[in-house]
């Protein structure tokens, strides 16, 4: 089949590249003229393992290309997908769909022949029914459907997710619509995927309901580790034993210094002011939104303490700043709020991440950056652990304790054992654990 991807952003781009692999003929458009200049060189604007591999072999096989010009690209297309950034809107915290209005105006206007028009992009409840107006006013003859695919893809473990998910949602009442669905996503028959057809609005709140929910319980172990703190109890063994209960599960339930990234933030946000509109308040979402933005300023106060209560004119090196590892996505990473917190204490703050320090450049100032692990601890006065890469994981502790010209260690992410630290002779601060 014929696919039309509109947006060659994160989910645009991994998605374009799977169904190419797949075997589909997909081309990504995006009006970004230097974007679709770097992919047409084979360069990806984004780290995501595996990715850079992905589309050169599908590029090389004539599956996939990348353009600017979307005449060509939805007139053939029998599937345009609409994959274009939903950011919270300024002000009121309800998603801008602005870029998807306007890629649905530009659609309607090139389409030929049957088309399914499929959001991708994370909308509201109700978006679906928007676009096909618009669609339809701009285009009264157009032969069309519109129907809702969110994306469930995890940064650092997309391509796996869109190839071996737990379930694909398509949300229509056209049955053209469903048999074209279902041949694009044919290769995932033979893994026996479940594929869920529902209605479009059911589609839509899925997406928001899956991300809140998960949002939920990465609030609630946190707010656990808090109380394991308090009581002198061990939130991972808390975890652990919770988590072993079918009911619950056991992921998602690593306590931390708060959820982060593209999705979570701006997705529950527009979930609770969704329901505010719909005069159905979802009050444990609000909630979550709440702790979670006050955890992330606690965690500097978290350090602070650690470090004696006072921070002025010390040097603390961090390692990790991207919401998450294997990715170079720093959109609301707890580093955001945590550095700035110490650098306005007094700290000298140099950082070290991976993959993201090009971007945490454009975000964040008052910093220095290393060129490793190591240079970032060397002479620092603490070590705090922000995003646990696996190279985190496996530092050479003695040389740790060598470079730093005290012996304190934050780890956020509860990557070391309390004994083991202790044994080596730091003064180990991790969280929910005594």
């Amino acid at each position: 089949m014929r696919v039309a991807m509109i947006g060659t952003g994160y989910v645009g781009l991994v998605s374009g590249a799977c169904f190419a692999d797949f075997g589909h003929v997909v081309t990504c458009v995006d009006k970004d003229a230097g974007k679709i200049d770097r992919l047409n060189r084979g360069e990806i604007p984004i780290f995501e393992p595996g990715l850079d591999a992905l589309v050169a072999q599908n590029v090389e096989a004539g599956r996939l290309a990348f353009t600017t010009e979307a005449k060509d690209a939805i007139a053939e297309a029998d599937a345009v997908f609409i994959a274009v950034g939903t950011p919270s809107r300024r002000g009121d915290g309800h998603a801008d769909l602005s870029y998807v209005y306007a890629a649905a105006k530009e659609i309607a206007e090139l389409m030929d022949g049957f088309t399914v028009v499929v959001t991708k992009s994370t909308v509201p409840v109700g978006t679906g029914d928007e676009v096909e107006a618009i669609i339809r006013e701009t285009n009264p003859d157009a032969d069309f459907a519109v129907v809702s695919n969110p994306e469930f893809l995890r940064e650092g473990a997309a391509i796996k997710d869109f190839k071996i998910p737990d379930r694909v949602v398509v949300g229509t009442d056209s049955e053209r619509a469903r048999e074209v669905m279902r041949e694009l996503y044919r290769p995932l028959f033979l893994n026996e995927t479940p594929i869920l057809f529902t209605s479009r609005r059911t589609s839509e709140l899925i997406k928001y309901a899956a991300n809140a929910f998960l949002a939920v319980k990465i609030t609630f172990i946190n707010e656990m580790a808090d109380l394991c703190e308090a009581v002198g109890a061990n939130v991972q063994e808390v975890s652990r034993g919770i988590g072993l209960d079918g009911r619950i599960g056991r992921k998602f339930l690593n306590a931390g210094p708060g959820y982060g990234g593209s999705c979570f933030p701006k997705d529950t946000l527009a979930l609770t002011k969704t329901a505010n509109d719909a005069g159905c308040p979802v009050r444990i979402v609000d909630t979550v939104v709440e702790v979670n933005a006050a955890r992330k300023r606690a965690m500097a106060d978290k350090v602070i303490k650690a470090m004696g209560g006072d921070v002025n004119g010390k040097t603390i090196g961090v390692l990790g700043l991207a919401f998450k590892p294997n990715t170079d996505d720093m959109r609301d990473a707890p580093s955001l709020d945590i550095i700035p917190a110490l650098t306005e204490a007094g700290a000298k703050v140099i950082a070290y991440d991976p993959e993201s320090m090009h971007e945490a450049e454009k975000l964040l100032s008052g910093l220095d950056y290393a060129e490793s692990a190591y240079e970032a601890i060397d002479g620092a006065d603490a070590m705090v652990i922000i995003t646990e890469w696996d190279q985190f994981r496996a530092l050479d502790l003695d040389r740790v304790k060598t470079s730093l010209k005290s012996d304190i260690v934050v780890d956020l992410r509860n990557i070391y054992s309390p004994e083991d630290m202790a044994k080596r002779g730091f003064t180990y601060i991790s969280v929910g654990r005594p």
